[in-house]
């Protein structure tokens, strides 16, 4: 059934998500490889993947996350900070202009540190939650 108002409690996450992405590429500037995309996609990725992390790590050690902060935070927020279209363009796009390696190099640290940052969030907070006593 569709409720309006998660409707609007996403819409509130994803319109906070889409300005933090465009403020992370305006302060990212031209970046690294003269292309602000990538890096700022880079960036975005590897921050979503560590708040994920701590969300996660979070439900796992026990605590509760009501469905509207399900929604403002994962499906909103971090959904409108990025998009797998995106990180998609960039590759292609560092491909066309810096070659496959570049491209490749882009891919490879995309995944691992994102992954790193979700794993390292994870552990933190399930670990700082199970030994706090607060939720317990």
């Amino acid at each position: 059934m569709i409720s309006f108002p998660m409707i609007a409690i996403v819409a509130g996450g994803g319109a906070i998500g889409a300005v933090l992405r465009y403020l992370v590429s305006l302060f990212v500037g031209a970046g690294v490889f003269g292309l602000p995309g990538p890096l700022a996609t880079l960036m975005v990725n590897i921050a979503r993947s560590f708040v994920m992390g701590l969300v996660a790590g979070a439900v796992a050690a026990g605590v509760l996350l009501p469905e509207q902060w399900r929604g403002f935070i994962i499906v909103g927020l971090l959904g409108a900070l990025t998009t797998f279209s995106g990180f998609a363009f960039d590759a292609a796009d560092l491909w066309h202009k810096q070659g496959a390696l570049m491209a490749g190099g882009y891919v490879l640290a995309s995944v691992l540190l994102s992954l790193l940052a979700f794993g390292l969030a994870f552990g933190l907070a399930f670990w700082c939650i199970r030994n706090s006593g607060i939720w317990q």
